[in-house]
């Protein structure tokens, strides 16, 4: 992997975690569902990313889960989040805030004096 490209890893693989609170925050979800709605926003994630990532939130207490039964298989995990990973995601959602107008603030003074 090349430089450029390991910056571009590296910050995905950090908004990564405050996407998946974001996704979960809607409601029960299952992992494949979080998997797909990921896809959809092109910050493409397979599930060997995605369980440990999910086993890191619960460890952190910030999403629990729960088994329910499937119409389809074996039972599922649909995770949740928890009071504190609520608390989580709203002071994430005001760091990414600052950060994405600090950044299109760079953005824009490059801009005028190209």
């Amino acid at each position: 992997m090349d430089y450029l490209e390991n910056i571009q890893a590296q910050i995905k693989k950090g908004l990564l975690e405050y996407s998946i609170l974001l996704i979960i925050k809607k409601g029960k979800v299952y992992a494949s569902d979080i998997i797909e709605k990921l896809k959809d926003t092109e910050l493409i994630v397979v599930e060997g990313t995605l369980y440990p990532l999910l086993s890191r939130l619960r460890k952190n207490e910030l999403v629990e889960y729960e088994w329910k039964e499937s119409k389809s298989g074996p039972p599922r995990k649909y995770y949740k989040l928890t009071k504190k990973g609520e608390t989580a995601l709203k002071s994430l959602t005001k760091t990414w805030g600052a950060l994405h107008k600090s950044i299109n603030s760079l953005i824009k003074k490059n801009e005028k004096s190209s």
